[in-house]
């Protein structure tokens, strides 16, 4: 699947049917969206809960999940971006098992659809730091359709 926003990889991940338990591929050092490793983080999404909305200044996000299904919904207001106003919506999890690459200064946002446990991991490329990253409120941005 292919970003309609500028700097946003939607990569096709690997999964390996094992009768002992199975193997879900996430990132390797050689692949273009790979940036550098400053920390990864687990992070769980209860059922119909949304998390929202944040960007970073700094930090690239390699978000996957691989437990459950989780909505994410991206907007792109950089001023120097030649995709600025678009918004992109995917579903990812196991039956959708992709790894999306987040630049610096996208807005996003994410809602639990499953309801057993919805988990995300984020691998980015520099260590978390709260004067990097911005919050707004959930009602910030109008024609939402979570």
């Amino acid at each position: 699947m292919i970003s309609n926003i500028q700097g946003v990889i939607v990569s096709d991940l690997k999964q390996i049917y094992h009768e002992k338990g199975d193997i879900y591929h996430f990132m390797k050092r050689s692949e273009f969206s790979f940036q550098g490793f400053g920390e990864s983080y687990f992070s769980f999404i209860k059922f119909n809960e949304i998390k929202a909305w944040k960007r970073h200044l700094k930090m690239v996000c390699n978000i996957v999940v691989p437990i459950g299904m989780v909505k994410f919904i991206l907007i792109d207001f950089r001023d120097n971006s030649s995709t600025k106003g678009e918004k992109f919506t995917i579903i990812l999890g196991s039956n959708n098992y992709k790894r999306i690459t987040i630049p610096p200064g996208i807005w996003y946002g994410f809602k639990g659809l499953s309801e057993d446990v919805n988990l995300l991991n984020n691998i980015s490329d520099i260590e978390h730091d709260p004067n990097e990253q911005e919050n707004i409120p959930i009602n910030t941005f109008n024609n939402i359709s979570w």
